[in-house]
């Protein structure tokens, strides 16, 4: 497992980190924040849209560079934030609509209670 710890302030405080709505305990939703595939990266921005610390989130994925996925609501590739991720293959003659995707409710058995 890679640390961050070396790239930032020791006092820093990362309590945060378990509030974020991608945080469910069992790790269930971790694919789905390090697809590939466009519509799950849509899906996870959208679970993103409505996180209380997406913000701090993205902070630190920039920060850290870390390497890929949906980090606070973005996708981070290479450390950098990519504003459009593009599909395998050659692009299309026609542009295709932007994909919206709206979140996909969390089970109730996954929901913490606040």
């Amino acid at each position: 497992m890679r640390t961050i710890q070396f790239l930032l302030d020791e006092t820093e405080d990362l309590s945060w980190r378990g509030d974020g709505r991608c945080v469910d305990g069992a790790a269930t939703m971790t694919n789905l924040f390090f697809s590939e595939d466009l519509y799950d990266i849509a899906r996870a921005k959208a679970i993103c849209a409505k996180c209380s610390v997406a913000v701090e989130c993205l902070d630190l994925a920039v920060r850290t560079e870390e390497p890929w996925g949906v980090w606070g609501g973005q996708l981070v590739i290479n450390g950098k934030v990519m504003a459009k991720k593009r599909g395998r293959g050659r692009p299309p003659k026609n542009p295709r609509p932007e994909l919206v995707v709206d979140e996909v409710p969390i089970p109730p058995h996954l929901v913490r209670s606040a």
